[in-house]
């Protein structure tokens, strides 16, 4: 009778913790159309119906791309002035460090667009599409180092263990396509060094699992483990997964955790992908001119220009959230070289991707975002030199761009110091950043939350937060 009795009142109990929105947040819209958000979402009319997110990990230096000062030329080889330094926190790679000469950008730049922007001569594709982003030049990190850095703007937090953008947005929104995933993470690699990326920059954290982000890989399988074993066919998978849900259906009914559903709610998406995973990867009815808009790398799997076409075609197909690492942006040494080899890499693809969905009338209500985790100091790492100097992490002040959905076109917002360090107008902190994108998704970031430990948790976390309603058309 206890144990009978424990196992109804602990799933009443668990029931009543985890809420009636969460509890339908793990169903399947009746008529098999998509999976539901939370039914107080969204809380007004968004602009944007889903994300494509370009990251650029290692910290892309905003001073040899988008934030230029003619001035700079004066200062090559000069000392950064302490008034500049300000005591501020330095990585342990320059902390070091006797002297600080600063290093004028290597590249020419030039202004473009009807405002007159300027861009580096090695992003010449971006550089045609100024007038359809905003370039924000004023966002700062509370972190030094790459990881801390990363998981920071993923997540809210330094600290691992927190919920992913992209999963809060799967959570919150759900996806109108059931057949592949609401949060699709792809990777790319630069010529440059490469740091590691971990699979918790992705992860679901404390929401149930089943929004976490899925990881779609080059290889002939895209998704692993999605493949049927030798020997099992699509009808013996039907038969094993019915006979599973119905075990864990009756788990679910004796300890009521959600996780269960979660479970179950995978193997059918699994399932599903089986047959949509192979007809999004192939490219075969692409016409010649979607390669050409995005460069010949398209046509290499695994490159940042293929998974730009996959990433419009997973926007086509409805996926909310979906996410492009690109590595190799941590450019300690030989920057001028590393540096042109990456916006080499990027360029064409980036630019491409914005003019296609502009193109095919999606830009409006679809988000691209286009940055990375900090930006690179102005002084010089190690001993100045012509070709070979590098430049280290800094997070007081670096750039990003967005476009579409809501977003002003041809506009530039924030503005730093004529040294590129420090921040002197329209400051943005990394959860102002993440609230904007919320709010275009029609989310009022201090009304979404997650009870976990006691804690209404939020992506942008507890302390004051705005939208960046200056860059919003």
């Amino acid at each position: 009778m206890l144990s009978s009795s424990s196992k109804v009142i602990g799933a009443a109990a668990l029931s009543s913790l985890i809420g009636k929105d969460q509890a339908l947040a793990g169903d399947i819209i009746p008529g098999g159309v998509g999976t539901p958000g939370l039914p107080s979402l969204p809380h007004f009319a968004p602009k944007a119906k889903r994300v494509i997110y370009l990251f650029m990990a290692g910290g892309p230096s905003h001073i040899d791309t988008f934030d230029y000062k003619p001035d700079l030329r004066k200062i090559h080889g000069k000392e950064l002035p302490e008034s500049s330094l300000q005591g501020q926190r330095l990585s342990t790679m320059t902390s070091g460090q006797k002297s600080f000469p600063c290093v004028a950008p290597m590249f020419k730049f030039k202004r473009y667009g009807q405002h007159g922007t300027w861009v580096s001569e090695i992003l010449p594709k971006v550089s045609e599409i100024v007038d359809d982003i905003t370039i924000i030049k004023s966002l700062y990190t509370e972190a030094i180092n790459h990881d801390p850095a990363i998981t920071f703007i993923n997540t809210g937090v330094q600290q691992p263990g927190k919920a992913s953008l992209g999963s809060w947005i799967s959570y919150g929104l759900g996806s109108p396509n059931q057949d592949l995933p609401a949060y699709v993470v792809m990777i790319s690699r630069g010529p440059g060094q490469k740091q590691g990326l971990y699979s918790r920059l992705w992860g679901s954290g404390f929401l149930p699992s089943k929004h976490q982000g899925v990881k779609m890989r080059s290889s002939s399988e895209p998704v692993l483990y999605l493949k049927n074993p030798n020997g099992i066919d699509r009808s013996m998978r039907r038969r094993m997964l019915d006979r599973l849900a119905q075990i864990n259906e009756e788990q679910f009914g004796q300890f009521g955790d959600p996780e269960t559903r979660t479970r179950i709610a995978q193997y059918e998406l699994a399932f599903r992908m089986q047959a949509s995973v192979p007809n999004l990867m192939d490219l075969s009815d692409e016409p010649k001119d979607t390669f050409e808009l995005y460069g010949p790398d398209s046509k290499k799997p695994g490159t940042f220009a293929r998974n730009c076409v996959l990433a419009r075609r997973m926007a086509e197909r409805g996926v909310p959230f979906i996410q492009l690492f690109q590595r190799g942006w941590d450019q300690h040494g030989s920057l001028p070289k590393l540096l042109r080899g990456q916006c080499n890499s990027i360029d064409h693809a980036a630019a491409g991707l914005v003019k296609d969905l502009k193109r095919r009338g999606m830009l409006d209500d679809t988000l691209v975002i286009w940055g990375g985790e900090f930006g690179r100091t102005i002084y010089s790492q190690g001993k100045l030199s012509k070709n070979n100097h590098g430049r280290d992490h800094h997070g007081r002040c670096f750039t990003m761009w967005m476009a579409g959905a809501g977003i002003k076109e041809g506009f530039e917002y924030g503005k730093t110091d004529s040294h590129c360090y420090n921040i002197v107008e329209n400051p943005v902190p990394i959860r102002n950043f993440n609230a904007t994108i919320l709010h275009l998704l029609g989310i009022d970031h201090n009304r979404f939350t997650y009870r976990h430990q006691g804690l209404d948790q939020r992506i942008t976390g507890v302390e004051e937060t705005h939208v960046l309603k200056d860059i919003l058309a």
